[in-house]
């Protein structure tokens, strides 16, 4: 297989490249580096081409790496929430432009299944719990906004021009690789270097609101199985059907820990709904939290470069971002 991947050195698509490189896939990364980092690729990069392209301000020089591709996963785009609140533009040009730039250069290339990687957060704050496919969309970021019309995209170009294009709902992802370059990362990241550096743990709000993990290897199965069995123009749910409240993250974790004030327009709870791709995909989660937090411990030492995040630095950031949401 020729297998496309683009944001192939962030932290999700960097755990996909491992695997496609593992199966024998010929793999080439589309990444501008904007928030991927070449050392995710340290293990797959002698069997690899990689690519340093923006993808949404290079729509005339994409097509040429898409030749006699079979699959693209198109994980490339801009994932903090409220950094989106101040730079809407940004987030448009790359996570909706960059997306429609993506389709056409596959549909120039008549590749066979593109997978979208989808958020969650398009549900925005649910009101029933677990979440289905179904439940209606409500994103109260511009970031869950351009992923959304990413989506909306992709199963659009799914049905006009008979791609065969799979658009896949990640809740939150964890695992080896995840960012901790801003305040409202993956809680895990910004816990695990707190922990490192000795510091106290910065819990939103009251800490008993929960959020559905997804380990990273679980999230890349679920694409996999979307390549090979999904339906063009189907949207899937892909979370571990728990919910754990971030208190219990931080049990497990362990150490100091420290309140800040509860962030405007956030759920208070997020669980998905996985029958549907459970059945038709035949996908299933098999890495428990407390299993993904031992993983993800025991190799603690990947941190120490990490930024660590104080009070003092989160209400810093917070300051404009809130001023923002009055």
């Amino acid at each position: 297989m020729r297998t496309l991947v683009t944001g192939g050195a962030g932290f999700i698509g960097s755990n996909l490249v491992d695997w496609l490189v593992k199966e024998g896939h010929e793999v080439i990364v589309l990444d501008n580096l904007c928030t991927g980092r070449l050392s995710n690729l340290k293990k797959a990069k002698k069997k690899i081409k990689f690519i340093k392209i923006d993808i949404a301000r290079n729509e005339n020089n994409l097509h040429k790496f898409f030749k006699k591709v079979d699959w693209v996963f198109h994980m490339a785009g801009l994932a903090d929430m409220l950094p989106s609140i101040l730079n809407p533009n940004k987030y448009f040009y790359n996570n909706v432009l960059g997306t429609l730039n993506i389709l056409n250069a596959s549909k120039k290339a008549k590749v066979k299944k593109l997978i979208y990687a989808a958020s969650a957060s398009c549900y925005g704050i649910t009101k029933k719990n677990p979440t289905s496919e179904k439940f209606g969309i409500d994103p109260q970021y511009p970031y869950a906004l351009t992923k959304f019309l990413g989506e909306q995209l992709t199963i659009n170009w799914a049905k006009l021009y008979s791609m065969g294009n799979v658009s896949l709902r990640f809740f939150n992802v964890y695992g080896p690789r995840l960012s901790t370059k801003s305040a409202y990362s993956s809680v895990f990241g910004i816990f695990l270097a707190q922990k490192l550096a000795e510091k106290p743990l910065t819990i939103v709000g009251d800490g008993k609101q929960t959020r559905d993990f997804i380990h990273v290897f679980d999230v890349v199965k679920a694409m996999i199985k979307a390549a090979k069995k999904g339906k063009p123009g189907k949207i899937y749910n892909v979370g571990s059907g728990k919910e754990s409240s971030v208190n219990l993250i931080a049990n497990i974790i362990g150490g100091r820990k420290v309140y800040v004030p509860k962030r405007p327009g956030e759920t208070r709870r997020s669980l998905a709904n996985i029958s549907k791709i459970k059945k038709e995909l035949n996908w299933k989660p098999k890495i428990k939290i407390k299993k993904g937090l031992e993983m993800l411990l025991s190799d603690i030492s990947r941190w120490k470069e990490a930024k660590v995040w104080t009070v003092k630095k989160i209400k810093k950031d917070n300051k404009n971002w809130f001023k923002n949401l009055k």
